[in-house]
C-alpha cells in the first residue's frame, strides 16, 4: 500500500471514496509521477509538485498551485477557491473531467510545454 492509500485508509470512512477517485484520477493522467506526502497531503511530482489533494471536514481539498486557479476561474465558479486551492464538497459529485483538465494544464506547465 502506497502512503497515499495509508492516508487515504486513515480518513473518516464517508471520504474514502471521493479521495481514492481523485488519487485514481491523478495515477492514470500521470502514472509515471512521483507520489509522495508533503506538508502531510498526498502529493505528486512531476518537475517539481504537480498536484495536492487533502482530506477536509466538509470537502476534499485540490491544490493545483496558483496558476492551475486562475487558468479555470470561470469553471470554479460553483466552488470556493483562492489562490492555488479549490474545495470540492463531499456531498458532491466531483468534477471530473474540469479535475482532469487542470491536472493536465499543470503537466504541460511542468514539463514547459
Amino acid at each position: 500500500m502506497s502512503q497515499i492509500q495509508e492516508y487515504i485508509m486513515n480518513t473518516e470512512v464517508s471520504h474514502h471514496e471521493k479521495l481514492f477517485q481523485m488519487y485514481e484520477i491523478i495515477k492514470e493522467l500521470v502514472p509515471m509521477a512521483e507520489e509522495s506526502l508533503s506538508w502531510g497531503m498526498p502529493t505528486f511530482k512531476m518537475k517539481g509538485n504537480l498536484v495536492h489533494f487533502a482530506d477536509n471536514k466538509n470537502h476534499l481539498g485540490f491544490y493545483p498551485s496558483p496558476s492551475g486557479v486562475v487558468e479555470f476561474e470561470e469553471q470554479l465558479k460553483d466552488y470556493k477557491h483562492s489562490k492555488g486551492a479549490i474545495q470540492f464538497p463531499y456531498n458532491q459529485e466531483l468534477p471530473v473531467e474540469l479535475i482532469k483538465k487542470i491536472i493536465l494544464f499543470r503537466l504541460k506547465e511542468n514539463l514547459g510545454e
